[in-house]
């Protein structure tokens, strides 16, 4: 028996069913937030900025901002961020900050961001950091609240605490660096990081930034105990673990590290940052330059076969350094001079490198390479005027 034609009501019910529920699919600013925040977690952050920029026209269809905007100018922010525009971000998360000026709705990320983005730094920055710091410390004495209530709110109470921690250990950083030629510069870096370990006392950045402040107050055994305290923390874990340090922290703990006197500990972190990005310009640099201190301490040691040994080594981190430099075209002019100095002073003791000498072939044969087809292209020149005339 044939099938009976669907009556034209139903038909229509069934389309206009179909038509709401692919619309709500197509426009829900919900999924157009998560699909951007999962292509920027993915690494695709033009991709992200599109789907963020339709949420934004749908929760803030006009130029006023809202409330119901901070989801989508928040998540902008990161993804210009992410797109090395600073002043784009800078400008999302200052209209976020002015739609939710307590933090109340929306948490106290956009403060922490604005105040490393702020142009001015110094004094600005720390007002930042320290509304942010406030707010995160609301949050902390509510989930405590909680905690007490038996509500399981453990790990949401730690990642506040790490994030109240590190904008304390920002506001010490500042007045380390813009903000230290004022009279109380030390004392607010001593009061910040302070308070910074009293909240996350296990937390490996509070102890790398009292190890900073202990070098500049030149306490180098009080460094060398802070820094050996927050390496503890985080080295026999993985590297997905949340305790472990993200990359560019790493990289400034080697710098500690070094400035510290504790080369094999920062050629120990700098071989596993290798290990999982072997194309940062500035881990092979470090690299190259702690295996060169360690020589020379061997070298006065009178290891003679252990510092050439390191010295090889030393060579071929940096020579690393520098192919890498060029290919990705790093611009960092100090970098690659002292790596230039580090490499020509390797050279005179151990003679020129195998690499060298087959990059110096390379570059003879490509300039005979042009030589003759230059000559070639003349020769077809003076050809062409022959058969002119």
């Amino acid at each position: 028996m044939a099938k009976t034609k669907p009556s034209e009501r139903a038909r229509k019910s069934r389309k206009s069913a179909s038509n709401g529920t692919s619309k709500k699919t197509k426009t829900s600013p919900e999924a157009l937030l998560l699909q951007a925040a999962t292509l920027l977690q993915t690494s695709q952050p033009d991709e992200a900025l599109v789907a963020a920029k339709r949420a934004l026209s749908l929760l803030q269809p006009t130029p006023e901002p809202t409330i119901d905007a901070l989801p989508a100018l928040n998540l902008l922010g990161e993804i210009h961020v992410e797109l090395g525009d600073p002043d784009s971000a800078r400008d999302v998360f200052l209209a976020a900050a002015a739609i939710d000026e307590d933090g109340i709705t929306d948490g106290a990320e956009k403060f922490l961001w604005l105040a490393q983005l702020d142009e001015e730094g110094g004094a600005e920055s720390v007002r930042w950091f320290n509304k942010g710091v406030e707010v995160l410390k609301r949050e902390i004495s509510e989930l405590e609240i909680k905690l007490v209530k038996k509500t399981d709110v453990n790990e949401a109470l730690e990642e506040k605490k790490i994030k109240t921690a590190n904008a304390l250990c920002g506001i010490a950083e500042v007045y380390m660096t813009d903000l230290s030629w004022e009279e109380d510069a030390e004392a607010r870096c001593e009061a910040a990081v302070t308070e910074a370990l009293l909240i996350a006392p296990n937390t490996p950045e509070p102890l790398q930034t009292l190890a900073s402040i202990r070098i500049s107050q030149v306490r180098i055994e009080d460094a060398q105990s802070a820094l050996a305290r927050s390496m503890e923390l985080w080295k026999d874990l993985d590297p997905d673990h949340p305790t472990v340090p993200d990359f560019s922290t790493r990289i400034s703990l080697s710098r500690l590290l070094m400035e510290s006197e504790m080369e094999e500990e920062a050629i120990e972190v700098l071989e596993r940052l290798i290990g999982e990005n072997d194309e940062s310009v500035e881990a092979w640099y470090l690299g190259g330059w702690c295996l060169h201190l360690l020589a020379q301490k061997q070298q006065v040691a009178e290891q003679t076969a252990t510092a050439m040994s390191l010295m090889r080594a030393s060579r071929d981190w940096l020579d690393n350094c520098l192919k890498l430099y060029k290919l990705v075209d790093y611009e960092d002019d100090r970098l690659k001079d002292h790596a230039d100095e580090l490499v020509k002073s390797l050279n005179d003791t151990l003679g020129p490198s195998a690499g060298g000498e087959e990059e110096e072939e390379e570059e003879e044969e490509e300039e005979e390479w042009e030589d003759a087809n230059a000559d070639g292209e003349e020769d077809e020149d003076a050809d062409a005027k022959m058969e002119g005339t």
